[in-house]
């Protein structure tokens, strides 16, 4: 990836972090995007003590107008982007009937409005030059309907039917659209899922009470699992690979996705 340019939402910690790392240790130049400038600055700061090129790009992208300046802010000073991840994301947790106004439209926000800001934007400057690669970093809940979180799974298969939809506008001119699907995955949204220190363990043995089953690989994701297939996606590898849905969740949805 020497020589590419990068552009990250959610970029601050979890995945959004690990995989502005992985990018950036495959030699791509990244524009790190938060809405959390303080967050987002001590996540940058890591990686640039290890020599990665990575510069922060605050923005909320529920704002298309901030969206807008974040991008050609990016073109200006990083470089045109080659490759965009859409992993900026925030869950939401209820039952259905409880869930506020606040609670759905907050959560759509982030994660199915502020794709389709940012794809709209980066992806109409890559039909111009004829090229790239998109990768929506949606979720299992995507396909698989879980208890508490009607927000968050319609949100992400919104956001993965979005992303493919695009992929299929924009083929033609080169730009191959994907998304990777992550199932439990050990960051801070999936300890706040649970009380105390049981997230990882009940993610691998699973809820029958929730009707949700188990990990059969019998361990959560890594961030750098997720990032790895997003990179893989990202990459020359992967050229002939579009409107693609990648689920990387130990076999937690039996491979139904």
């Amino acid at each position: 990836m020497e020589g590419r340019i990068a552009l990250v939402t959610g970029a601050a910690g979890g995945i959004g972090e690990a995989i502005v790392r992985t990018l950036a240790e495959r030699g791509a130049r990244v524009a790190a995007v938060d809405r959390d400038p303080a967050r987002l600055a001590e996540a940058v700061a890591r990686l640039t003590t290890r020599e990665l090129r990575v510069t922060a790009i605050p923005a909320d992208i529920t704002s298309s107008a901030d969206v807008n300046r974040a991008v050609d802010a990016v073109e200006d000073t990083v470089g045109p982007v080659d490759y965009l991840v859409n992993s900026a994301g925030v869950l939401r947790l209820g039952e259905t009937r409880k869930l506020t106004d606040r609670d759905w439209t907050d959560t759509f926000a982030v994660n199915a409005t502020g794709v389709f800001h940012v794809s709209r934007a980066v992806v109409d400057r890559m039909v111009a030059r004829g090229g790239g690669a998109v990768v929506t970093v949606a979720s299992n809940a995507a396909g698989t309907a879980r208890t508490e979180m009607a927000a968050y799974a319609a949100s992400k298969a919104a956001a993965a039917m979005f992303t493919k939809c695009l992929g299929l506008e924009v083929a033609p001119y080169g730009i191959r659209c994907n998304v990777v699907a992550p199932g439990s995955t050990d960051t801070p949204m999936l300890r706040g899922m649970h009380e105390g220190d049981t997230a990882v363990r009940t993610s691998v043995t699973g809820t029958p009470s929730a009707y949700k089953v188990g990990i059969p690989l019998g361990k959560v994701a890594r961030p750098e699992d997720i990032a790895e297939a997003v990179a893989f996606l990202l990459s020359d590898e992967a050229g002939h690979i579009a409107l693609h849905s990648l689920t990387v969740d130990g076999g937690a949805t039996l491979g139904v996705q």
